[in-house]
């Protein structure tokens, strides 16, 4: 009952005055309430609402400390790619609503300075606001999402959401004392916990064995290697400039970086299986089977559909649900497992009818996990590697897997309709997207026309 009423409100909210109006729209009203529990999902895409993507950039992925970006500045990462959804897009910077950024390791403050410092050497006004947000590993997932509610809440029709993180930089680490109160919650406790024993607790409850979180870790860098090596990458990927510091002269040497660093195309299953474990002296994690730490930096624009037509932009994905989850800190890895049927079943969708998987490769084991738990086809799964290969970010990671999969979306075209992106959270979390490839919004592709308005009720007659 309560169904029917919301839907008669959505009818009534868009009944005209006019007789002759309405005598050729109310076909279209009338199959928009027979579509059921899909009715609000296919009236967005109908009348010009719903949340789009138009852009989607990223830089490359780094190793920390040694690798293309150890001499760059966190706000140096992120700039290029503010600047690229601009440019890409012939927008009018003015007309940006907010930029979030997700970012996890630097001091908020700081970050929060240096996300303002890059919009504005990004060409960015000063009355373009900037702001952070941190929920661990998806903040940059998070910052796409909060830009997709505030578009949708009517707050603004265009937005930027980002991620950014230099583990150069901000190296992760607990500063000041601990609570001596968490000694009596031991879920309290388990947030305390090092990620990687937590991947020990997963492989252990669950019987992921070393061998299978190896070959799971082989297979990230194969994809990883061919989707390079084919170009693939180069759609997503904003070249960087930057610089080089010899650490014994102390010379600079400028460079432009341009692809992912952290890639072992070489990487066997008897080479990984020599490394020791790091975490547990008889464990099974290991740094071959976990994800790189890494710097880089990822940007999404999104907007409201209608502007997006009016401005003539090619619309490149959908944003269509989010959720965030909790679950037992002592194994958050698992959190992709509870999120991805959440933000699914939120779609009005089955597992089955996603195309295409980001999840974040944290650790091999909780990977497995989740891939094994929710019987997903590996074939669908980050066909072009994952965290393991590429590196993980923080910050920037949840941004950097929507473009990753919006792009290869787009082209596959009409054999990919629905994607999710998806990571596990620190503390004991996980969060999922669903996103729906841009030209895939067939109207009214599930609603029964009607001929004849009699199924209205008395006063809308």
């Amino acid at each position: 009952m309560e169904k029917a009423i919301n839907r008669q409100k959505v009818l009534l909210d868009h009944l005209k005055p006019s007789s002759s109006i309405y005598s050729c729209e109310s076909s279209l009203y009338a199959s928009a309430c027979l579509a059921g529990g899909s009715a609000a999902y296919q009236r967005t895409s109908v009348f010009g609402d719903d949340v789009v993507i138009v852009a989607a950039y990223r830089t490359p992925i780094c190793k920390s400390k040694r690798g293309g970006f150890k001499d760059t500045y966190a706000d140096d990462l992120l700039t290029p790619v503010l600047k690229a959804v601009i440019e890409k897009t012939n927008l009018n910077p003015n007309e940006v609503g907010d930029i979030v950024v997700g970012t996890v390791l630097a001091p908020g403050s700081q970050r929060a300075s240096e996300c303002r410092m890059a919009a504005f050497y990004a060409g960015f006004p000063e009355t373009v606001p900037v702001r952070t947000v941190n929920r661990q590993c998806s903040s940059g997932l998070q910052a796409v999402a909060d830009v997709a509610a505030a578009i949708r809440a009517g707050f603004y029709d265009i937005g930027i959401g980002a991620g950014l993180e230099s583990m150069t930089s901000n190296p992760m680490g607990w500063e000041g004392s601990v609570n001596p109160k968490v000694k009596i919650n031991e879920q309290a406790q388990n947030c305390l916990l090092p990620m990687g024993i937590t991947s020990e607790n997963v492989a252990h409850r669950f019987g992921v064995s070393r061998k299978e979180q190896d070959q799971a870790a082989v297979e990230s860098h194969k994809r990883a290697a061919a989707a390079t090596a084919s170009g693939k990458f180069k759609d997503e990927i904003v070249p960087v400039p930057t610089k080089i510091v010899d650490p014994n002269s102390g010379d600079e040497k400028p460079v432009t970086i341009s692809i992912d660093d952290g890639i072992r195309p070489n990487a066997t299953l008897s080479d990984l299986g020599k490394l020791k474990p790091v975490f547990k002296k008889d464990g099974c994690t290991t740094a071959g089977n976990s994800s790189q730490v890494s710097d880089g930096a990822a940007a999404v624009l999104l907007m409201k559909r209608s502007v997006a037509n009016q401005k003539g932009l090619p619309i490149l994905g959908v944003f269509r649900t989010f959720a965030a989850v909790g679950v037992d800190p002592a194994i958050m890895g698992v959190g992709p497992a509870v999120a991805i049927p959440a933000a699914v079943k939120a779609a009005g969708l089955e597992l089955d009818d996603i195309d295409l998987f980001e999840i974040n490769e944290a650790f091999a084991s909780q990977f497995v996990y989740c891939r094994n738990k929710l019987e997903l086809d590996p074939e669908k799964i980050n066909v072009n590697g994952g965290a393991m290969a590429l590196g993980h970010p923080l910050g920037a990671t949840g941004a950097r897997c929507s473009a990753t999969l919006l792009h290869e979306m787009k082209r596959r075209g009409r054999d990919c309709r629905f994607g999710v992106v998806s990571m596990c959270i620190g503390t004991g979390m996980g969060a999922a997207a669903v996103f729906e490839r841009g030209d895939c919004a067939d109207e009214l592709c599930n609603a029964r026309k009607v001929d004849t308005n009699n199924l209205l009720s008395r006063d809308a007659r």
